[in-house]
């Protein structure tokens, strides 16, 4: 601390002794001078003492200064040993610093550690603070690490499950769209068979109709024939009327005939012509008699047939009413089956229609629940990496806790450190589940 005095004294010192010789160096010139003796004698004698004098002067002032400067180096180290008294004892105090003893304390003197034992208390404790807050933090992040990594597990489970749940429904809606398509494929086959089974009704009802038409017009010839063979059997019974006058003319003929010819033949040759005609008119009637006869036998089965085809017009006229009768039922029928067929077509067309419907809903589910079973799958995946995240978290977490164990707290501190200090944890980058969720999310509203 006295080291500029003594740096002074010093160059006092040179000058004076640097003067000295100069003038001790002028003197000696001047005697052996001797153009300068005569003028200058008096003056070089005077001057020749004086560095003598200087040379008194300035060892007087370098003893005193040495002495002087003694003193200093004196002070010096004894303010050396004191500075090197304080700054073993500062070692000394912080020397468990090293070890990671965090309870040691500086003392603060006024000496040249001060300054330094104080800095260092001030480290310490900040020290103390962090290393409190580390562990407070590191305990409580275990804790936090290992229940999310419990949620985490249980959650991946639950999303495998999920996934093959939905995977299952998937499998099963799928089916079931196969099966909507199956049945939407049948009932437009089965609206294409209604309007052809329409149609055909349809055709069906106009051939009845016109069968209808058709019997009643054959009823009405069979009625017309019907009344025709009537009167031919009226016809036929004049006619056997008349055969039978016509036989019984014969007969009456034959009677006369033969009383002719016995009347011939009583009269002899006289009555021999008459009794030539007598026997011409008996074979004529009798030639009558016998054609009367075939004409009855005739007219007898014409009327026999007349009469059968009478009963079997009638029979078929009645058939042809009944057959009219059944056309028309079966007309009716066929109009009540048309209108059945329509309401059938309409409803199957609109069944069709349904099952396409339901077809294309049942497809969107299917594609939608194939997006979800993806989704559920990502997530799974996620969640699983969230949890092998959350694991190496809590590794961290332990491997911290083990770094500042082997640091020394006071007994109040790091009895109270629990729960006082939290510090945020930054999230893994490990755990990218954002962009994830936000895919999803923008899959689940398109």
């Amino acid at each position: 601390m006295q080291q500029p005095d003594n740096s002074n004294a010093s160059r006092s010192l040179v000058f004076i002794t640097l003067a000295a010789l100069v003038l001790c160096l002028a003197a000696g010139f001047g005697l052996f001078s001797g153009t300068a003796a005569g003028k200058f004698g008096g003056v070089l004698s005077l001057l020749a003492l004086v560095p003598l004098g200087l040379l008194f002067l300035s060892v007087r002032a370098g003893a005193d200064e040495a002495a002087a400067a003694r003193m200093a180096v004196e002070s010096q180290r004894r303010e050396n040993e004191r500075n090197q008294g304080a700054i073993l004892r500062l070692l000394d105090e912080i020397a468990g610093l090293g070890t990671g003893d965090l309870t040691a304390t500086a003392t603060v003197t006024e000496d040249i550690t001060g300054a330094i034992a104080d800095s260092v208390n001030i480290a310490v404790e900040s020290l103390r603070g962090l290393v409190m807050t580390i562990n407070a933090s590191s305990a409580q992040l275990d804790g936090a690490a290992r229940q999310t990594q419990a949620l985490s597990q249980h959650l991946a489970k639950s999303s495998s499950a999920q996934t093959r749940q939905i995977a299952a429904a998937t499998e099963s809606i799928g089916a079931m769209a196969s099966s909507i398509e199956e049945v939407s494929g049948n009932a437009e086959r089965a609206a294409d068979v209604a309007r052809h089974s329409v149609d055909i009704a349809h055709k069906g009802g106009d051939a009845v109709r016109r069968t209808i038409d058709g019997m009643n017009a054959i009823r009405e010839t069979i009625q017309e024939t019907s009344k025709r063979i009537k009167r031919l059997g009226e016809s036929s019974q004049e006619i056997g009327n008349i055969v039978e006058l016509i036989n019984d003319l014969a007969e009456q003929t034959n009677i006369l005939a033969l009383n002719a010819s016995i009347q011939a033949s009583m009269a002899g040759e006289a009555g021999r012509g008459f009794a030539v005609v007598a026997d011409e008119v008996q074979r004529l009637a009798e030639r009558a008699t016998n054609a009367t006869k075939q004409i009855d036998a005739l007219v007898r089965t014409i009327q026999t047939d007349t009469n059968g085809a009478v009963v079997s017009m009638e029979r078929s006229t009645a058939d042809v009413v009944g057959g009219a009768t059944l056309a028309e039922n079966a007309g009716s029928a066929l109009e009540k089956i048309e209108q059945v067929s329509n309401q059938i077509a309409s409803l199957v067309h609109n069944i069709s229609a349904s099952a396409r419907s339901q077809s294309q809903s049942s497809q969107s589910v299917a594609r939608n629940m194939q997006v979800l079973r993806e989704i559920s799958s990502q997530t799974a995946d996620a969640t699983n990496s969230t949890s092998d995240a959350i694991g190496k978290l809590a590794q961290l977490s332990a491997a911290l806790r083990k770094s500042v164990s082997g640091f020394r707290l006071p007994e109040s501190s790091s009895t109270a450190s629990t729960g006082q200090h939290r510090v945020p944890v930054a999230p893994d980058p490990e755990i990218a589940t954002t962009g994830t969720f936000r895919r999803i999310s923008g899959e689940l509203n398109g």
